[in-house]
């Protein structure tokens, strides 16, 4: 029963982190309708940004930076990338995000290196015990503090005047633009937000039992979209569902691959892929996504 216990804090821990990757995919989504494959470049930028300042500045500061420093970057993008190639095809605009990781990324593996950067969180390798069940506190404070900040955003885009003008572009961009709305500032404030998300990820990605940030963790985020994808990649409420269906999905199979011979080594990787596509064959649009309507 412990072992469960502790694969399914895990599951849970792991599918928090990867909420919040699949909540900036589907932010960006609702405002823009442009899949963002830059994601993971801006995740690892946010990591390595906390990373080379926390010896100076201290963690918490050194956090605040990285996420102010990152939620820039991604506006950034796309007031300068994306917005000058406003009116293009959709799928363009997301492959030319491509490019935009594929710079961001070469550019942060380069000053990276080899290297194995510690985060400097305030947790270590520090854990607390019920019983039998041992739960690194690291895992502990990746579930809060990705709670708070989901629950933050859901208040703030249900209740604040960006939150009704992001939903209102969501909704109909045309009408929205003629009510008033903004759509460049909608943009970029939610590339804004799914950079704060992106930081937060990669700092948990990071930490114990993981030995720090090194150029491969922007590859979380290919975990993280096909939680947004099987959750309904315009659905908020769906990006959390999706992201802690694949962390536990993905703890079971590595807490249990030993015991069955089905899971084989590496079979973690694979396992978010393979949910995807069984509830994407049931569900096409997702489990929260919005079916469109088509007329015969």
């Amino acid at each position: 029963m412990s072992g469960l216990i502790e694969v399914l804090v895990n599951g849970i821990s792991s599918g928090a982190v990867y909420a919040l990757i699949a909540l900036g995919f589907v932010i960006i989504f609702k405002a823009t309708e442009v899949i963002n494959f830059a994601h993971p470049s801006l995740l690892l930028a946010g990591g390595y940004a906390v990373a080379e300042l926390h010896d100076d500045i201290g963690f918490w500061l050194a956090l605040l930076v990285g996420i102010a420093t990152t939620a820039v970057l991604a506006a950034l993008v796309e007031m300068l990338v994306l917005r000058r190639m406003r009116g293009r095809d959709h799928s363009v605009l997301s492959i030319v995000t491509i490019g935009v990781d594929i710079v961001l990324t070469v550019e942060l593996a380069r000053r990276i290196g080899t290297r194995v950067l510690p985060i400097g969180d305030p947790w270590g390798s520090a854990v607390v015990r019920f019983g039998d069940v041992t739960i690194a506190q690291t895992r502990i404070a990746a579930i809060v503090v990705a709670f708070v900040a989901i629950a933050a955003f859901l208040l703030a885009f249900k209740y604040t005047s960006w939150g009704v003008a992001m939903r209102a572009t969501a909704e109909k961009r045309e009408t929205a633009a003629l009510m008033g709305v903004r759509l460049g500032r909608v943009s970029a404030g939610a590339w804004a937000v799914a950079g704060v998300f992106a930081v937060l990820a990669a700092v948990f990605l990071c930490v114990f039992p993981t030995p720090g940030l090194d150029r491969t963790v922007s590859f979380a985020a290919l975990k993280a979209l096909p939680a947004a994808v099987l959750g309904g990649i315009d659905s908020t409420t769906g990006a959390l569902v999706g992201g802690l269906l694949i962390g536990i999905t993905e703890a079971a199979v590595i807490g249990y691959q030993g015991d069955i011979g089905l899971f084989s080594h590496g079979f973690a990787d694979v396992a978010p892929y393979l949910v995807m596509i069984v509830v994407l064959l049931v569900r096409p649009a997702g489990l929260f996504g919005t079916r469109e309507a088509a007329r015969v």
